[in-house]
């Protein structure tokens, strides 16, 4: 009897390992041929497709590849499809500045799809022309901190938070303390440097008075018209316009390749071994909720040009009000 269930035991074994073997190697099959269809459309020369989605927090891979795209022979041109809320001002601000760099070298026109706001728009601002569809979201041009007021509910549940520090503006504001007039000062500070800055790019990129970029840059939200009525953007359009404008401005032909290009990921995430085990194992739903939580969570310290920090949380992650 126990021959026999060791057996059974044996047979299944063998069966799952069957199962996993063959997992893998259509993994590799399909990665191989993902990879070779990659390199098949980047042979000749072409127009590279970026694209900038949810929270910009100056991710080094995205980093990376801009800079890539910069040195990249083939790279006729490069269209920027921009669809976020913005991000760290600092995340916002090193890609802004990876961009020029790019666009100093090649042709660079950004493209705002549905929402492209506050930090959004700061790396907008790095296309040689500006696109946008008359229903585009885009403008917030500032700069915003927040922090939780939690002692009085702290106080009504008994939990004090026991604080030794070095300065008496050390680790503040934090929420688990009222916050002294001299820290809110010294936030206000770096919000105002922040958002002069911001201003001047605005004045600078768009050629516009810079007092005049004050008064548009409140915080305010504009849709694509009332933006190119403001001087925010050069034309209402799509990627479809932005490559004609690409033909007429440089000589790119309309029908030239455009090849959408990503940043590198390690080889097991680009093989989706993760994911198939963690579907194999049941913990699609963790995966799922830990993504989420990571997503809301990360890079969201600091100075941010957001629209409004509630976006953050249904938009992918990517890090400026």
């Amino acid at each position: 009897m126990q021959t026999t269930e060791m057996r059974l035991a044996l047979s299944k074994l063998r069966r799952q390992l069957t199962f996993w073997r063959v997992v893998a190697v259509l993994a590799v099959v399909a990665f191989a041929w993902a990879l070779l269809a990659r390199e098949a459309g980047v042979r000749n020369e072409y127009v590279a497709r970026l694209r900038l989605d949810g929270f910009i927090a100056g991710d080094q891979r995205q980093l990376d590849l801009i800079d890539s795209l910069r040195r990249d022979k083939r790279v006729k041109a490069v269209i920027v499809r921009i669809n976020s809320p913005g991000g760290s001002t600092a995340g916002s601000e090193a890609t802004f500045r990876a961009l020029r760099r790019l666009a100093e070298k090649k042709p660079l026109v950004t493209v705002m799809d549905s929402v492209a706001t506050s930090g959004g728009y700061m790396v907008a601002l790095a296309g040689e022309r500006m696109f946008a569809s008359g229903n585009s979201i885009t403008g917030s041009i500032g700069v915003i901190v927040q922090w939780p007021e939690l002692h009085d509910l702290l106080g009504k549940i008994g939990v004090r938070v026991q604080t030794v520090r070095s300065g008496p503006l050390k680790a503040l504001p934090n929420g688990y303390e009222p916050t002294p007039e001299e820290a809110r000062r010294m936030i206000d500070r770096l919000v105002r440097e922040s958002y002069d800055w911001f201003v001047q790019v605005v004045a600078s990129r768009r050629r516009l008075d810079e007092a005049g970029v004050r008064r548009l840059a409140d915080g305010r939200i504009y849709s694509g018209r009332q933006a190119l009525k403001a001087g925010l953007i050069d034309e209402l359009g799509d990627e479809w316009a932005a490559r004609k404008w690409l033909e007429g401005k440089h000589g790119i032909a309309f029908d030239t390749p455009v090849v959408e290009r990503q940043p590198k990921r390690p080889l097991l995430e680009q093989l989706g071994l993760p994911g198939v085990l963690a579907r194999a194992l049941g913990l699609c739903a963790l995966e799922s909720a830990s993504a989420q939580f990571v997503g809301r969570l990360a890079g969201v310290d600091g100075l941010l040009s957001v629209w409004h920090p509630a976006m953050l949380t249904g938009m992918k992650r990517q890090d400026s009000e």
